[in-house]
């Protein structure tokens, strides 16, 4: 799993996110709180201080201000602050800043000044403990974050892991939280897939097995019959032969698919050679029928897989494609990692069709596909191959069977 992909670090995240986003809310909320005390504390006292002093100065009386303030008019108005505009001001002198209201009236200008507020150094206090709050704050939530993505991820991975390994911990499938509910559920499913996939595999193997016997007493004799009997029996005795060789044959490939052998140590097979094999192998099946059936060869083409599998897997479609075309072509080709089986018969029916869409199994082919189709895509799915149908291109059907998916 990449670690942007990580369910932990998506919780570190989000309360990171909200960590900010709280911490940017109370920033704001706080430096409108602290421009208003300003307002009330500095701009309202030098506004009191003024409404006090200008009409005493007017008068010619003494003007007594509050320590740290100081009254100038006109001429007497310090070089630094001359030329303000009306209102309220913050200027620096040196390494002092002063707090100044300047205004006007009948006699000119004048300006109070704050020389000992120390609203500036509480201003800078304040902020410096909000930064270090906000930094605080953040680290929490980072902190927070990763101390719940281990505890909530922790078992997670854990059950999935478990999920992997075939296996159900007692320490979560005792739980008693939705965690312990979804292993317990996953490991009823997970027992039931196992025993319905192991009384297939019995199945499969019992009667394949029980299968083998009669097949080959059925093939000896069969035998028997093409070298021994009359001519007119022998006919019959091949097609008995032949139907017990396929029925042999699907033996074999359902015990392999049972067994699910490990492809990558399984011999190289030529897929082009077992194509060819194929076609000649069925070529009796449109002797007589005005049907040409066709192998053009490609680029060498194999892969590590069960021979058997790969000949079932090409020969249903062939077999499928002489068997229902009754005029016409059924061609073979070998292209660039692909065999493609092309027909000129009726082709599949809507239902069909749809099944093989949404990966169902066909119950009828082409006028009927029997086994083969549904075998067919089995084994290709098996093999990790693409299993693909078309129509034709004037009538008939096109299977594709893709043993390099890109």
């Amino acid at each position: 799993m990449r670690p942007a992909d990580s369910l932990r670090r998506r919780i570190v995240v989000a309360f990171l996110l909200f960590g900010i986003g709280a911490s940017v809310f109370f920033a704001i909320v706080a430096a409108l709180a602290i421009e208003g005390i300003e307002v009330q504390l500095v701009d309202k006292r030098l506004e009191a201080a003024v409404a006090w002093a200008a009409p005493r100065q007017a008068a010619g009386l003494d003007v007594d201000m509050p320590a740290g303030l100081r009254f100038h008019r006109s001429d007497t108005i310090p070089a630094p602050l001359r030329g303000l505009e009306d209102g309220v001001h913050k200027v620096d002198v040196g390494t002092v800043r002063l707090h100044v209201l300047a205004g006007h009236d009948a006699r000119g200008n004048w300006v109070l000044v704050d020389h000992e507020s120390d609203y500036d150094k509480i201003e800078v206090v304040v902020y410096s403990m909000f930064a270090a709050v906000f930094l605080g704050f953040v680290l929490l939530a980072a902190l927070l974050g990763g101390f719940l993505g281990r505890r909530v991820v922790a078992p997670i991975h854990e059950l999935a892991q478990s999920v992997g390994m075939d296996t159900a911990p007692p320490a979560l499938t005792g739980r008693a939280d939705e965690l312990g509910v979804l292993a317990r559920a996953l490991e009823a499913h997970t027992s039931a897939m196992r025993a319905v996939l192991d009384r297939e595999r019995y199945f499969t193997g019992d009667v394949s097995h029980e299968l083998r016997s009669p097949l080959t007493v059925i093939m000896g004799a069969a035998e028997i019959l093409m070298q021994e009997a009359a001519p007119g029996v022998r006919a019959p005795a091949e097609r008995i032969y032949r139907a017990a060789h396929e029925a042999a044959e699907c033996v074999t490939v359902l015990l392999l698919l049972a067994r699910a052998p490990e492809l990558g140590s399984q011999p190289t097979v030529a897929i082009n050679q077992v194509a060819e094999d194929e076609v000649e192998k069925y070529r009796p099946l449109v002797a007589g029928k005005p049907v040409s059936l066709r192998f053009a060869d490609g680029p060498a083409l194999g892969i590590r897989a069960p021979r058997e599998l790969c000949a079932a897997a090409i020969g249903n479609l062939v077999r499928n494609a002489c068997q229902y075309t009754d005029q016409g072509e059924v061609r073979v080709s070998v292209l660039q990692g692909q065999v493609v089986v092309e027909d000129t018969g009726p082709g599949l029916p809507p239902a069909v069709v749809a099944t093989l869409g949404s990966g169902g199994s066909p119950s009828s082919g082409s006028g009927g596909t029997g086994l083969g189709l549904a075998l067919a895509r089995r084994i290709c799915d098996f093999l990790g191959a693409g299993f693909d149908y078309a129509p034709r291109e004037g009538g008939g059907s096109r299977f594709t069977i893709s043993f390099t998916r890109p």
